[in-house]
């Protein structure tokens, strides 16, 4: 078996090139490839498209690449939380493809499959399958750029819509536990997107917080197989690379309660 550890995560994004596609795991601030994100940040890769659950925040995460205009398009469910993006996207700085977000995991979900489309009622009777949806506008509050209308069929009476599947370029992906052939375990939440994303890319690169040797993980509790995933790096936990954010810490006051 090949062991696919790397050295770096500078070494490992090495070869992402300018007009790449990404899929990047995450949810929120939850299970982000935030070491693999800054090492392509300091690369300096433009012209990205993104396939992310959301973009990150303003200074954190997508959020970095962002911000420094590195983001050409991104096809995501959930932009709520970066006014970065909002301020590019209403400029016309920013190609946005928003997608129900059961449908954006069910597309890198089939495209790791090798199924090239699937028919879903999510968006059926909406801009989603009508077309008309605003992916990009002018910077003057006209639509530059406005989605196509797609096939609809009737199934046993009822409709849905024909969406196709994801299969970027490279995949970016945080998991706690993997071995040097690529076998992954992600912790609670994290298993989010990053599975999915793990096999719908054509290079998956998995920064990993403890790596052990091949035979000491439980394969009943492997959630994405090695045959996957090709490369790893080791971005031990508690350390700067590895940092966790909380996207919103609610708090008492002291002496309150």
């Amino acid at each position: 078996m090949i062991d696919k550890v790397v050295s770096s995560a500078e070494r490992a994004v090495a070869d992402i090139h300018d007009g790449a596609s990404l899929a990047v795991g995450g949810f929120g601030l939850c299970g982000i490839p935030v070491a693999l994100i800054d090492a392509l940040h300091r690369q300096g890769t433009r012209e990205l498209e993104t396939v992310s659950n959301n973009c990150g925040v303003d200074d954190w995460g997508l959020g970095i690449l962002l911000s420094d205009g590195r983001i050409r398009r991104t096809i995501s469910s959930y932009v709520g939380e970066n006014k970065e993006f909002a301020r590019q996207f209403l400029a016309g700085e920013l190609e946005v493809v928003l997608t129900p977000q059961g449908t954006l995991a069910e597309k890198l979900r089939a495209g790791g499959a090798g199924i090239p489309a699937f028919y879903t009622t999510a968006g059926v009777g909406t801009q989603v399958a009508e077309g008309g949806l605003p992916q990009k506008y002018d910077g003057a509050g006209g639509v530059a750029l406005a989605s196509s209308p797609k096939e609809v069929r009737s199934f046993n009476g009822a409709d849905y819509v024909l969406e196709e599947s994801l299969t970027p370029d490279f995949a970016l992906v945080h998991a706690a536990k993997g071995d040097r052939h690529g076998n992954l375990m992600f912790h609670a939440t994290a298993m989010n997107f990053n599975p999915l994303c793990a096999m719908a890319g054509k290079i998956t690169i998995a920064e990993v917080e403890e790596l052990v040797e091949p035979g000491e993980l439980d394969p009943e509790h492997i959630h994405v197989p090695g045959i996957f995933v090709q490369r790893v790096v080791h971005v031990p936990a508690g350390t700067p690379q590895a940092e966790k954010r909380i996207e919103k810490r609610t708090v008492r006051v002291e002496g309150e309660g």
